[in-house]
């Protein structure tokens, strides 16, 4: 019966710190949805003022990268440190780049320093989007060998600078 609620409170945890970084978005003045025009799942252009408003769009992709990432950091604290609470630390810490990111001097850090010109902040749709993808990379690395989410990893990078130019790697480095 421990288990069944421990379980339940980390999933309850991990609701509370997603919601929370949403309504902070809120509370910034982010935009919930795209507003001029449909609300779609997906934006493929990122020179449009669809980019970072949709649901998902190419830079999703580095989420998942983020996801992997952050699983293999925490990895060498497995044994002090279980997985279910390696997972919130590290969705703590997306959830708190999601806010980071969406300040104006990290907006007009990209817009100086990347390919994201017209970059103005992503929708808290898309910022849950990004979340999604999180989860979905912390996912994979738990569960596949390490070698095949290296693999995942170097793929998204590869895709991604030969579709749109840009990658995750780029945009640190750009970024620093």
């Amino acid at each position: 019966m421990s288990f069944y609620i421990s379980k339940n409170k980390n999933l309850v945890l991990g609701v509370v710190i997603v919601a929370s970084s949403l309504l902070v978005l809120l509370l910034m003045g982010r935009t919930p949805f795209y507003q001029h025009g449909p609300t779609t799942f997906w934006s493929n252009d990122i020179s449009s003022d669809q980019n970072s408003q949709q649901l998902f769009d190419p830079y999703t992709f580095t989420h998942i990268i983020h996801g992997i990432g952050f699983y293999a950091l925490l990895w060498f604290f497995r044994k002090k440190i279980p997985l279910e609470q390696r997972f919130l630390l590290a969705l703590f810490i997306e959830c708190s780049w999601e806010i980071l990111e969406n300040t104006p001097l990290v907006i007009e850090r990209y817009r100086a320093e990347t390919i994201s010109l017209n970059y103005y902040g992503d929708s808290i749709l898309n910022s849950f989007g990004d979340i999604l993808a999180f989860i979905l990379g912390f996912y994979l690395a738990s569960k596949k060998r390490w070698w095949i989410t290296l693999l995942i990893t170097l793929i998204i990078e590869l895709l991604l600078l030969y579709f749109i130019g840009d990658n995750l790697a780029l945009n640190i480095i750009m970024l620093l």
